[in-house]
């Protein structure tokens, strides 16, 4: 019996995990806000063929390179199929994100405002914005980006503190330790998955 020859080492396939084992969120108030912007945004793209949104997996930007990972909270991207995707391969895709949203904690304030937005600007990421639930790491609590030729620049905002999104047509509004999505020209609050669900159950009623 012959044997089986080896495949050379540069022709082995990589692997890209799907995990690294850590938990999604650092609190359960974190869980909720990117559930809700990811939950939100999902329905308010549901009628679009080609507008995917995810979040808290791997992004991966360089190909055979699995350590060029980050792994976004929230992230929309147009222009490509829906599909659950267990993670996102760039170069697979062709197009990155055209929002990315991260719920900011103590342990992840630095990477957000330094590795990670270098990441997403570098890789072409639209806009890039930050909510810190609980106001204790970022000054304002709510902060945006918008790529721009010479890289991101700070966006600006509302009065009342909420953020207009260039890239989806929505504000995002503080509200309490939340994040409300809104509808700028008819006011329409985007339902969170609570309110979405009593809705729903008060329909069937």
């Amino acid at each position: 019996m012959s044997a089986i020859p080896a495949i050379p080492l540069e022709q082995q396939p990589i692997e890209y995990p799907t995990s690294d084992g850590k938990p999604m969120a650092e609190t359960t108030l974190h869980r909720m806000v990117m559930s809700d912007l990811i939950e939100g945004l999902a329905a308010y793209y549901a009628a679009e063929p080609d507008v995917w949104v995810g979040g808290n997996l791997f992004l991966y930007y360089r190909e055979q390179d699995p350590r060029s990972v980050v792994a976004p909270d929230v992230l929309l991207v147009k222009g490509v199929e829906k599909w659950n995707r267990p993670i996102y391969k760039l170069w697979e895709e062709g197009r990155p994100p055209s929002l990315i949203v991260e719920v900011t904690s103590k342990s992840t304030r630095d990477e957000d405002l330094d590795e990670k937005k270098g990441i997403y600007q570098h890789i072409g990421v639209e806009e890039y914005i930050l909510f810190d639930p609980y106001g204790d790491y970022l000054k304002p609590r709510l902060q945006g980006y918008r790529l721009t030729e010479r890289g991101y620049s700070a966006l600006s905002l509302e009065l009342d503190g909420s953020l207009l999104s260039r890239t989806t047509s929505l504000l995002l509004r503080p509200e309490a330790e939340r994040l409300r999505l809104v509808e700028p020209a008819t006011g329409r609050l985007l339902p969170w998955i609570q309110e979405a669900m009593l809705e729903r159950t008060r329909k069937q009623g």
